[in-house]
C-alpha cells in the first residue's frame, strides 16, 4: 500500500474517532465512497432468517451502515478489518442526534442552493448555523438534527432538484475523508458547530407523503379518518413516521385533539405501544405549536 493511502488510513481513522467522541457512530468507506467491508453474505443463498437481511446479528463485520459504532474499540477493529480504507461514513438517524443530511450537489447541472433558498421563502423557514461539509464536486453536506421518534427516509431529487437527503439507513462522508475525487472538509468556521435542529417546516416536507386514503366509517364522525387508515396501513419500520405525519396534519386541520384516541387505537393496532403513540403524537403537537 502506498504511502499516501497509508496516511490517508490513518487520518481516516483519527478523524472517525474524533467523531465517535462527539457521539457519531461510524463505519470505515474505501475510496468509492462505498462501506469499505463487503457483506459476508454476499454468496448466501438465503439472505438471512425468515428470508430478512441481516444487519449485524450475525456477529461479523460487513453489514454496511448497520456496523457503524461510537465504540472506539470497535471502530478501530473494523479499520484493522479494511486497511485500504481512506474514509469513513457517520451514521444518519441514529441517537443521540437522530442526523438528517440534506447534500447539495452540483453534478446535475443545477443549481441546488438556489432550489433551497427557494424551498425556504416557499416554506417559511431559515437554515440555522450548522456543521457543512464541503464535497470533492463543490457540493455541500448540511448537518441538521431531527426529532427522535421521527424516521425521515433517505431520497434523492424529492425535495428539489440537485438535493438529497441523507436519513434513517444512510450515510454521510465524514469531514477528513479522501474519495478518487478528492478530500471531503468542513467549511471554515462550521467544524466547531453542534448539529443544529431541522427547522419544523423543512421537517414536514422531509417525510414520506401520505397514500390516498380508502373510505370506511370513521371513529371521529368522519374527521380525519383518511389519516386514521394511513396509520392503519403502515408496514413495521414506518409506524412511527406514519404517525407523527397524521398527528401533524391533524394537528394543523385543527383535529388533532378529537383524532388523539383514533391515532393512539390505530397505532396500537400496528403495533405501538400505547406510551409509544402518545410521545409521537405530543410530538407532532409540540412541533406543530400545539398542547397535546
Amino acid at each position: 500500500m502506498a504511502t499516501t493511502d497509508r496516511q490517508a488510513r490513518t487520518l481516516a481513522l483519527a478523524h472517525a474517532l474524533s467523531a465517535a467522541e462527539r457521539g457519531l457512530a461510524v463505519i470505515p468507506l474505501s475510496r468509492t465512497k462505498l462501506p469499505a467491508l463487503r457483506s459476508p453474505h454476499r454468496t448466501d443463498p438465503d439472505p438471512g432468517p425468515a428470508g430478512r437481511p441481516c444487519h449485524g446479528e450475525c456477529g461479523r463485520f460487513g453489514h454496511g451502515v448497520y456496523d457503524a459504532s461510537t465504540d472506539p474499540v470497535r471502530i478501530r477493529e473494523l479499520f484493522t478489518a479494511a486497511p485500504w480504507a481512506t474514509g469513513y461514513g457517520i451514521a444518519c438517524g441514529l441517537p443521540p442526534y437522530h442526523l438528517i443530511g440534506v447534500d447539495l450537489d452540483t453534478k446535475s447541472g443545477t443549481d441546488s442552493s438556489a432550489a433551497l433558498r427557494e424551498l425556504a421563502l416557499r416554506h417559511l423557514f431559515t437554515i440555522p448555523e450548522t456543521v457543512v461539509v464541503l464535497t470533492p464536486s463543490g457540493g455541500r453536506h448540511l448537518w441538521l438534527t431531527g426529532p427522535p421518534d421521527t424516521v425521515v427516509p433517505n431520497s434523492a431529487g424529492r425535495l428539489a432538484p440537485g438535493i438529497d437527503i441523507r436519513g434513517a439507513g444512510g450515510y454521510l462522508v465524514g469531514p477528513g475523508s479522501r474519495t478518487d475525487h478528492g478530500a471531503y472538509t468542513a467549511a471554515p468556521g462550521t467544524a466547531h458547530l453542534a448539529p443544529a435542529p431541522c427547522p419544523p417546516s423543512l421537517l414536514r416536507l422531509l417525510l414520506p407523503p401520505p397514500r390516498a386514503p380508502h373510505p370506511a366509517h370513521p371513529p371521529t364522525g368522519g374527521h380525519g379518518q383518511g389519516l386514521v387508515q394511513f396509520v392503519l396501513a403502515a408496514h413495521e419500520g414506518q409506524r412511527n413516521t406514519r404517525l407523527f405525519w397524521a398527528a401533524c396534519r391533524a394537528y394543523e386541520n385543527g383535529i388533532g385533539p378529537a383524532l388523539v384516541a383514533p391515532l393512539v387505537a390505530a397505532a396500537r393496532d400496528r403495533g405501538l405501544t400505547e406510551h409509544e403513540a402518545r410521545a409521537t403524537i405530543a410530538s407532532a403537537a409540540r412541533l406543530t405549536g400545539h398542547r397535546a
